[in-house]
Formats: C-alpha cells, structure tokens, sequence
C-alpha cells in the first residue's frame, strides 16, 4: 500500500515538474517568436535603408524615403532620462521608508498604495497629465512652450516606474543581514548612520537592479507619452538661451512612433516601424540582462 502511494506520488511529483518546465520552454518561445517575427518584418528596410542611416538620421518622413530615428532615439533617451532623475530618489526614499522606518500600521497603508500604481492603465496616468500637468507646465514662462514636452512625460512617468523601482529596492534592502545592522548599532551609530554607511552599500546591487529595471519599465511606456509628450517629430533642443528649456521642448519616443504610424504604414514605411521595434526590443533585452546579472551578482 504504502509502495503504491509512493509512486503516485513520484509520478506527481515528475508530472509537475515537466508541466513547470513546460511553461517556462512555452514563455521563453514567445518571446523567441516575437523577437524573429518583428525581425523578419524589419529585415526589408534594414536591408534598403541600412542600420546605421537608420539610427543616426535626424529626420522621419516616410513620404519623401527618409527614415531616422535619431530624433525618436533623443526623445526616448532623454524622457526616460528625466523620469529618473525624478522617480528614483522617490523610489529609494519610499523603500527605505518601508523597510527600515515605517511601524507595521503605517506600511501596511503605505504598500498597498504604491503596489496599486502598477495596476492603473496608463491612459490613466495620460488623461491626468493632459488634464492636470500640462496646464501646469504651460504656466512657465518660456516663448514656445506649449504644456506638452518632455517635462510633462517625464513626470507622468516618474509616477509609473515608481512601484516597479520601489519593490524591488524594498526587497534587496530586506535582504541585507541582520547582523551588518546589529553590527553597526553596537559601535554606537545612529539609526540613520546605519542605513546609509550599512544598509544601502550592502544592497547597492539589488538598488542599482531596480533602476535598471525602471529604465527598462520606462523605455517600453507608450500610451501616456503619446498623450503628453507633444508627437513632435523633431529633435529635442531648448527653447531659448537657458538648457534647461530643453525639457520644454516637444519631442517623439521610438515606442510613440510605432504606435501613432502603424495602422497606416505601407510598404518600406511599414518595414521601418517594425525595424524601429527591433531597436527597441534590443534596448530594451539589454536592460533587463543587466539587471538579471546585478540581482545574480546580489545573490551571491
């Protein structure tokens, strides 16, 4: 009876684990397809174009044959750019405060809140940026500037990348042993002291993890920059003589562009917005790579 039950239990035991193992062969598969299907539809203008007048042209106007991403590259460089400058200390600030101050009532508030920013739709976020921080940015005044821009995007997506950042440093900062802070609290530092001569040197891997993963997380946004960002095909340039209006300025991301042409791209044109998707797709395997070998790299 008992030999019975065991080989049940063997075959369970195998039968859950080929089905795991199936799962995970089926997700890295689509991922393969998808990668070989906008490839293989991007490989006509690859070929007639060229990769590199693709990425270093400064100008997009499919009607006269000219196809650069150059100004897209800009926009989606420089929006993801100020998304960080602006999201990550929020981030940090609200996972220290998580896992090193917050009393149990407190975090039990607080991180469900921040977990819910990553279940809003995005044309959420979008309709409250043309709504709200457009005619606040508008207010400044500047010759030019319309409200829509790279400023506006770029806080929009501060506010999206804030819950993928902020978990994943909550837990690398969770990981960092017991012991390190004990250590530190006996030699008469503060609390404050240990967290930052401590705490966040010991997790910096698993930190600098959860900004890549931002990055990635920021790079793929499409719909709320379509509907803040301006669509302007130009490359991003200040506004006057002060740099800084170069936020100001209205520009286009890669992911913008895809999705604003497709449904009416035809021929070349077509094959250029898949091309365009195949830079993204490897932008974007680039970041998640990095931050895979940083947690790794954590772990051990």
């Amino acid at each position: 009876m008992s030999s019975r039950k065991g080989t049940s239990r063997s075959i369970v035991d195998r039968s859950a684990r080929y089905l795991l193992l199936l799962s995970a062969l089926v997700s890295i598969f689509v991922v393969f397809l998808i990668g070989l299907f906008t490839l293989r539809e991007g490989l006509p203008a690859l070929r007639e174009i060229g990769l590199g007048s693709l990425l270093t042209g400064r100008v997009w106007r499919p009607q006269r044959g000219e196809f650069g991403l150059l100004a897209m590259i800009a926009g989606s460089v420089l929006v993801t750019m100020g998304a960080m400058l602006l999201g990550v200390p929020l981030a940090l600030g609200c996972a220290i405060f998580l896992a090193e101050v917050a009393p149990d009532r407190v975090r039990a508030v607080v991180r469900p809140a921040v977990e819910l920013l990553a279940g809003i739709p995005s044309v959420i976020y979008g309709l409250f940026g043309m709504v709200v921080l457009v005619p606040l940015v508008r207010r400044v005044p500047v010759p030019g500037n319309t409200g829509f821009g790279l400023l506006s995007a770029s806080i929009v997506l501060a506010v999206m990348i804030l819950p993928t950042i902020t978990n994943i440093a909550e837990d690398a900062i969770r990981a960092v042993p017991r012991e390190y802070k004990e250590g530190s609290l006996a030699l008469g530092t503060t609390h404050w002291q240990t967290i930052v001569g401590v705490t966040l040197p010991a997790a910096r891997s698993g930190i600098v993890a959860a900004i890549i993963l931002g990055v990635g997380r920021a790079l793929g946004e499409t719909m709320a920059m379509i509907m803040v960002i301006g669509n302007s095909i130009i490359f991003p340039k200040p506004l006057d003589n002060n740099p800084l209006t170069l936020f100001l300025s209205q520009a286009r991301t890669l992911t913008g562009n895809i999705a604003v042409e497709i449904s009416y791209a035809t021929g070349l044109h077509e094959s250029a917005l898949f091309a365009t998707g195949v830079v993204l797709f490897v932008l974007i395997m680039i970041v998640n790579t990095t931050a895979h070998l940083l947690i790794r790299e954590r772990a051990r």
